[in-house]
């Protein structure tokens, strides 16, 4: 991730993402409005409007180029939804969190003093089991005396992205929001390659929505991605 402005422009953070797992809602885009963040508006896909969850494990992280001791390998669980900033003709998509849960404190630390980001520590464990022709990849986090569980089973052979597609809607976002106030907000960009998708075949998604993120996200509790 790199954080860009008009007065200077620095690497923040440099990992490897691995295993990222997707589930996307339909919500309702009034839930979201007073999470937007100031100079942009909610990004649609084909006129619906998506929240996300998503898991996956940072490798080999780097804090401004630094390995932080017992912070370079850990989990990652975030719901996010997508935004749209247009600057001098051109059309910055983008995601903003509602929150992200990671299970070490220095980079939630970093993360929201500098940069006014939404993460929190949590007791995090995954699990990556492979057979032959499958795979299982799980994340969970406790909050609350509960451990919610993020799992997909998936095939083994990747398939690329199709263009103006859902999945690349949902993957493909080059930049980064955060909400400061009703008047400012901050903006950083993200480098990465295109991901390659592994078919899922099921899934377990056992997750409190309204206790971790707010009562008006409740509504995911029931609700199938």
């Amino acid at each position: 991730m790199n954080t860009n402005s008009s007065i200077y422009k620095t690497i923040f953070l440099t990992a490897e993402w691995r295993k990222l797992a997707f589930a996307n809602y339909i919500i309702d885009p009034e839930i979201l409005k007073p999470f937007v963040p100031a100079g942009t508006s909610l990004d649609l896909w084909d006129n619906k409007c998506y929240v996300s969850l998503v898991g996956f494990m940072f490798i080999d992280t780097r804090l401004k180029g630094i390995h932080v001791p017992f912070h370079v390998n850990f989990e990652e669980v975030n719901l996010r939804f997508y935004v749209l900033r247009k600057e001098q003709g051109e059309q910055k998509r983008g995601v903003t969190f509602i929150k992200e849960i990671v299970s070490k404190p220095a980079l939630t630390l970093i993360a929201n003093s500098l940069y006014d980001e939404k993460y929190v520590t949590l007791p995090m464990k995954h699990n990556w089991q492979y057979e032959a022709n499958q795979q299982t990849i799980s994340y969970e986090w406790k909050h609350k005396r509960k451990w919610n569980k993020f799992e997909l089973l998936t095939g083994t052979e990747l398939f690329s992205m199709q263009l103006n597609s859902e999945e690349e809607f949902i993957t493909e976002h080059y930049w980064g929001y955060s909400k400061i106030d009703s008047k400012c907000s901050t903006e950083y960009h993200l480098l990465h390659p295109s991901w390659q998708l592994y078919p899922v075949k099921r899934y377990v998604i056992d997750v409190d929505f309204g206790s971790l993120y707010g009562p008006q996200f409740s509504v995911l509790n029931n609700q199938a991605p």
